[in-house]
């Protein structure tokens, strides 16, 4: 297992799978699901105030819906990712389809805010399983040296989900009413399972994962079975330096977009900021579309150049800060142009946060790529509920003051950002421990 992917136009390293069209076509498929889960995820942002409408609740409880979608994604990570590494991809995808489909088709047809809620989670429980899924497909199926593009592209059709249900769900739910969209749209969810057991394999065909060789002592749970597994690959991954500081930087960069996607970028731009909703709708959409586009920049940039992992990552995170506090700072109503620039920026963390599975990533072998992922993952979607529920609390404590309440982005990122630093030369210092040893091993690796 090497620690660094080489510059772009390096042969394969040994071992590598030979990508190709085939390798495009099976990941296509695997996106694809992923694709349908964001929409499904996102698509109560576009319907809030429909569902409270609908459910007759007030903004606390329909805040729940989305703290609960987190909850039960952040709490899912680790499981999701013993689960793909024991099952393989298809199987966790195939169970992550069928949950999110009956999550969003029970919410086309919940007659409660009860049953509403329980959808929510379900959908958000098959959502969970999707994304560490897609990673590690992407793993098995391109060279390493193309897993930090791989990975961004995955996350960037995931953006494009976002903006199905901004430019979709929204108009059919005016068009053909609640019942008719929810329900219409869980169709993506079958078709998407038609492709599954059509074309998504694990692996390419003589590239199949070594059995794990347990360790001395470790017993039956070492070799994938029982509780002595869990422990061991969950210990074994978080051991690992680069794991920890991909969940600090995935920490320290997701949630500053996904708080302002999710709920409180609408109500700060209309309410704090005196922009009409459809103004503030336009700049939620530029988030998505800068996400998209950045997301291709830093995907070529780590794989030609994989040093600049830590300075991109940090960079964003400056960035995001700089532009809060110039807009919290500013008298009054901040200017468009200054409301445009921070959209700009947000839409960087979102490919800021990929950046911390290729610290992950290195840092473990294949058999435990599921594990290190999940654990990663869990990073951006803590301090996103974090930061949720903070600025919520803080809201309701200030009478609405937003300059207090989008202070809680400084202290999350000023946490993240410290944990980083102090993993950053540890985790270095691993990598080219790793990177010696993978070369003694293989005689020539290219770099």
């Amino acid at each position: 297992m090497t620690t660094g992917a080489p510059a772009a136009g390096a042969g394969r390293l040994p071992g590598d799978p030979p990508g190709g069209r085939r390798a495009v076509l099976v990941w296509s498929v695997g996106v694809a699901v992923y694709f349908v889960a964001v929409i499904f995820r996102t698509s109560l942002g576009v319907a809030g105030l429909d569902a409270a409408d609908r459910f007759h609740v007030n903004a606390s409880a329909l805040s729940t819906f989305s703290i609960l979608q987190l909850l039960v994604y952040a709490g899912m990570q680790i499981p999701v990712g013993l689960m793909v590494d024991r099952l393989g991809t298809k199987k966790v995808l195939t169970c992550g389809v069928v949950l999110f489909t009956l999550g969003q088709l029970g919410f086309a047809l919940s007659p409660s805010y009860g049953a509403a809620l329980a959808s929510r989670a379900l959908l958000g429980c098959g959502d969970a399983m999707t994304f560490i899924s897609v990673l590690r497909l992407g793993t098995r199926w391109f060279p390493v040296r193309r897993g930090p593009l791989v990975a961004q592209l995955a996350g960037l059709v995931g953006m494009a989900g976002n903006l199905v249900s901004t430019l979709v769900i929204a108009r059919m739910l005016h068009g053909v009413g609640w019942t008719a969209a929810f329900a219409g749209s869980s169709l993506a969810g079958v078709l998407v399972l038609v492709l599954m057991a059509l074309f998504l394999k694990d692996h390419p065909e003589g590239h199949e994962p070594e059995p794990v060789a347990p360790r001395p002592g470790a017993g039956a749970g070492a070799r994938g079975t029982g509780p002595g597994y869990v422990r061991e690959q969950i210990a074994l991954s978080w051991r690992e330096p680069g794991t920890r500081l991909g969940l600090w930087v995935h920490f320290t960069t997701q949630f500053p977009a996904m708080v302002f996607l999710l709920l409180w970028g609408l109500p700060f731009l209309v309410e704090a900021q005196g922009l009409s909703r459809g103004a503030a709708g336009d700049l939620l959409t530029l988030v998505v579309l800068a996400n998209m586009a950045i997301g291709l920049v830093y995907g070529q940039v780590v794989a030609r150049h994989h040093a600049a992992r830590l300075p991109l990552a940090l960079g964003t995170v400056a960035a995001t800060a700089v532009m809060w506090a110039a807009t919290l700072a500013h008298p009054g109503h901040a200017p468009l142009w200054l409301l445009v620039v921070l959209c700009v920026v947000l839409g960087a963390c979102g490919p800021a946060s990929m950046i911390g599975f290729d610290f992950a990533r290195p840092a473990n072998p294949p058999e435990r790529q599921g594990t290190a992922s999940g654990i990663t993952n869990m990073g951006g979607f803590l301090a996103s509920m974090t930061t949720l529920l903070a600025i919520g609390v803080l809201l309701d404590a200030t009478g609405d003051n937003y300059r207090v309440a989008f202070s809680a982005v400084f202290v999350l990122e000023a946490i993240g950002v410290s944990q980083i630093l102090r993993l950053r030369n540890r985790a270095a210092r691993r990598e080219r421990e790793r990177l010696v040893a993978s070369r003694v091993e293989t005689v020539h690796v290219p770099v």
